[in-house]
C-alpha cells in the first residue's frame, strides 16, 4: 500500500526512535485577560504563540489556552516492601471532582486507587517533596534522600499543562507507619490505605480497577525492580 500524499516516512532502528521534528515556540503577546482567572488551585493562561518550523519558516500567531498553577510539577511516589517473597506497595484512595463532573452522561467513579502524590511546591526539589507529601498521605517519615528515582520524569497531558510527574520509591517497614497528617482538604478527610502486592496491583491496571494513570506507571516500573 502506498503512502499517503506529503506522508513523511521515518525508518528507523528496532527500539530507537528518532529525534521529533525540532519545532520552536515564541511567545508573541498574552490575551489571557480575555478571558480572566481565577485566582484557585488553576487558572487557565492564553499566550499568543507563533511556530518556528526547521525549514526556517513560521507560523501565523495563534493563541493556545492552558493551565497555569503556582506550583505546576508533582512527586508519585510508591512505598514498598517485600514479604513472603513478594513486594507489596501502598495505595490510597483519592477523591477526584472532575471525574463527576464529566458532561459525558455517563457516571464515573469519583474516588480513585492512587500512589501517593503530591505538588512540588516553590523551593522544594522533587524529592523534598516526595518525603513531605508521604508523611501527609501514608504516614511514612522518610528524608529526601532516602527517595530514589523511578525512571524518568514524565509529562501526563502536555496538550493541555506543562507539568512534570518525578517518580520515586522507597522502601519502608509497615510497623513505622503513623495516621497521615494530610493537609487538612476535605478532599483527603476519609481517605484509605492499603497495601497490595505489585503484581495484583498490576493486575487491577489490566483489569480497569485503578484508572489513575500516573499510578499504573509508577507500579509497572516498580514491578520492574528486582527482588532483594
Amino acid at each position: 500500500m502506498s503512502a499517503p500524499p506529503n506522508a513523511a516516512r521515518i525508518c528507523y532502528r528496532a527500539g530507537v526512535l528518532p529525534a521529533p521534528p525540532r519545532i520552536e515556540l515564541d511567545v508573541v503577546g498574552d490575551r489571557t485577560a480575555e478571558i480572566g482567572t481565577t485566582g484557585g488551585f488553576a487558572d487557565i493562561a492564553r499566550p499568543l504563540l507563533v511556530a518556528r518550523y526547521p525549514d526556517g519558516t513560521k507560523s501565523a500567531s495563534f493563541s493556545y489556552d492552558n493551565v497555569a498553577r503556582r506550583a505546576i510539577d508533582a512527586a508519585v511516589m510508591a512505598a514498598h516492601y517485600v514479604e513472603g517473597g513478594r513486594r507489596w506497595v501502598y495505595l490510597r484512595s483519592a477523591i477526584r471532582p472532575p471525574m463527576a463532573l464529566r458532561n459525558d452522561g455517563v457516571r464515573h467513579p469519583t474516588t480513585l486507587w492512587e500512589l501517593p502524590a503530591g505538588l512540588i511546591e516553590p523551593g522544594e526539589s522533587p524529592a523534598e517533596a516526595a518525603a513531605r507529601e508521604l508523611e501527609e498521605e501514608l504516614g511514612f517519615v522518610v528524608g529526601a534522600a532516602d527517595m530514589r528515582p523511578l525512571g524518568r520524569p514524565g509529562a501526563p497531558a502536555p496538550a493541555l499543562i506543562g507539568e512534570l510527574h518525578y517518580f520515586f520509591h522507597v522502601e519502608v517497614a509497615p510497623a513505622a507507619r503513623r495516621a497521615p497528617t494530610e493537609d487538612g482538604s476535605p478532599l483527603e478527610r476519609g481517605a484509605v490505605v492499603v497495601a497490595v502486592t505489585v503484581a495484583e496491583a498490576v493486575e487491577a491496571c489490566r483489569a480497569g480497577a485503578i484508572w489513575d494513570e500516573k499510578t499504573e506507571v509508577g507500579l509497572r516500573r516498580l514491578a520492574e525492580l528486582p527482588l532483594p
